[in-house]
């Protein structure tokens, strides 16, 4: 397919960490949604050089999010040719889906590309290199027997074995495992969610917020086990930390995943969680013509400072300034996306926007409990812990303390599609926006009003 015409790239100053000459071939690593949308979006910023893209499954890229929230509604992966128009067959030069990196040489010496040795032994060398290598599932060691959903290929197996009677025990109470959860339960199966912490996504949105979501899992059919660690796992079930065994005729691991990096160790800087560290543009440390995005990289953020990767926003947007920067182009001036995670699960919508921190104060914005109908919409506030407060002018022109006010690090919406909109466009001001607590929690006052007025 023939690609339009596209801008030169420009001879305007480029911005840190970027190139500085325009690289006549790019080696992409990794060809999920992340990879896909970089050399897309190479190619329409008028990149002419060589193009290559590594995978990893044997088949084009796809969208992973519906593989767990839509498992037995769509039974084939959700092709990025389809739902984004993006031809990776017609837009690079070197296509291997089935081949993928097994080692990194940076530039050494006179030698002044970077050499990518792939799977099959093959070694192809570029000017610059792109990772993006996603994540890969956590499965313990001793776990062989467990399952993990990943990949088109572990959902087409699971698909398979879902059907009333099936006896599925998930461990974890994450995303992914209260997404199947919901399909699993809904679809007749007997399923038992175990979590070794003291409620459902604890780690990512706090205990607080996590005993509300609790209270989903028996209404949607699902049993609830929490605060009991899986010491053995095996074709039967799983055994708990106090002996209790639950029986299983599928074990489904669903404990987390980490950044594809342990093949860059030592020659990648890797922070504490194993993600390359990277600038606002995607560029690596240290690395001049490394970049790296999606699930692998920790980016900085202009707003929100070091965000960890795991967000689908990321692999969606972030390609787009870091083919800018590869090329050297001037940035487009667009407000920065802010960490956006979706989710279906149990009967609820949910979208998370913003990195919440352990430090965190949680509000929260009407009621979790659904009130009498057991149903409604509500969000939680994250916000930074202190005590700062507005003042107003009273008619005798006395200053006076007024309401208290926090700095917003992340909002929770629950069944609030509606409310997506705004928030989303209150995370891409700068700086981070303050809240007025008490009408943070009133949710007759409209999300664009949650900002302090003016002392």
């Amino acid at each position: 397919m023939p690609s339009p015409a596209r801008p030169a790239p420009s001879t305007s100053p480029a911005p840190r960490g970027a190139a500085t000459s325009v690289p006549s071939s790019v080696v992409v690593v990794g060809a999920g949604l992340a990879g896909a949308r970089t050399v897309a979006a190479l190619r329409e910023l008028g990149i002419d050089g060589a193009l290559t893209l590594l995978g990893a499954e044997g088949v084009p890229p796809y969208d992973r999010p519906p593989l767990s929230k839509e498992l037995l509604t769509r039974p084939a992966p959700a092709w990025l040719s389809d739902d984004l128009g993006i031809d990776v067959g017609a837009l690079v030069d070197d296509l291997r889906l089935a081949d993928p990196a097994v080692r990194l040489a940076p530039p050494d010496g006179g030698d002044r590309a970077f050499a990518v040795t792939t799977r099959s032994g093959d070694v192809v060398r570029a000017d610059a290199v792109v990772l993006a290598v996603g994540a890969a599932p956590v499965r313990p060691l001793g776990w062989e027997a467990a399952s993990v959903l990943h990949t088109a290929a572990d959902a087409a197996a699971l698909r398979e074995r879902v059907a009333p009677g099936l006896r599925l025990a998930i461990v974890g109470a994450g995303w992914i495992g209260a997404e199947i959860a919901g399909v699993a339960a809904g679809a007749g199966a007997d399923v038992t969610v175990v979590e070794a912490g003291s409620t459902p996504l604890e780690r990512q949105l706090g205990p607080t917020v996590g005993a509300h979501l609790a209270r989903w899992y028996a209404p949607a059919g699902a049993r609830l086990v929490t605060g009991l660690p899986v010491v053995e796992v095996g074709p039967d079930g799983v055994r708990l930390a106090d002996g209790a065994h639950v029986a299983a005729d599928v074990v489904l691991a669903a404990v987390g995943a980490r950044p594809a990096t342990a093949w860059l160790d030592g020659v990648v800087p890797l922070d504490a969680r194993g993600a390359v560290p990277v600038d606002a543009t995607g560029a690596v440390h240290d690395v001049p013509g490394l970049w790296a995005l999606g699930d692998c990289a920790t980016r900085d953020h202009p707003v929100l400072g070091p965000v960890p990767g795991g967000h689908w926003s990321a692999a969606l947007h972030d390609p787009e300034p870091t083919a800018r920067a590869i090329l050297g182009l001037d940035p487009d001036g667009a407000p920065p996306h802010p960490p956006y995670v979706f989710s279906q699960q149990l009967g609820h919508d949910l979208a998370l926007f913003g990195n919440p921190s352990p430090t965190d104060e949680v509000v929260l914005r009407g009621d979790p409990t659904g009130g009498a109908t057991g149903r409604g919409a509500w969000a939680a506030v994250y916000v930074e812990p202190g005590d700062s407060t507005t003042t107003h002018r009273t008619d005798d022109g006395t200053r006076r303390a007024g309401r208290a006010v926090r700095r917003v690090r992340a909002v929770l919406l629950v069944d609030s599609p509606r409310d997506v909109g705004a928030v989303r466009r209150l995370f891409t001001r700068t700086p981070r926006p303050e809240l007025v607590i008490e009408q943070a929690v009133d949710p007759t006052v409209r999300w664009r009003d949650l900002v302090p007025a003016a002392p």
